[in-house]
C-alpha cells in the first residue's frame, strides 16, 4: 500500500515529502494492533522517504472496504508544485 503510493506520487511528480495528510482506513481493526501497524510502517519509511515526524494521519476503523479481502486503503493528500 505504501509503496503504491510512493509510485502514484512519483507519477504525479510528487513524494512522500509533498504529503500533508494520511488516512488509513482498516478492516478487523482493534487498537491492540497499533504496535505493529506502527512498525510496519517504520520499516519502509527511509526506503519510500517517508518524512519522520509522519504527517498528520489517521487511522479509521471500518466494516469493509471496496476490494473483498483488502484490510488496508490509504488516502493520502500532497501539494506538489
Amino acid at each position: 500500500m505504501l509503496r503504491n503510493t510512493a509510485r502514484a506520487l512519483a507519477g504525479a511528480g510528487a513524494s512522500f515529502a509533498d504529503v500533508v495528510r494520511m488516512t488509513f482506513y482498516v478492516t478487523r481493526w482493534s487498537p491492540d494492533q497499533i504496535g505493529g501497524f506502527m512498525a510496519g510502517v517504520e520499516r519502509i519509511a527511509d526506503e519510500l522517504g517517508i518524512p519522520q515526524p509522519m504527517p498528520p494521519a489517521s487511522l479509521i476503523g471500518v466494516d469493509h472496504l471496496f476490494e473483498p479481502g483488502v484490510r488496508v486503503e490509504l488516502e493520502t493528500t500532497a501539494i506538489a508544485e
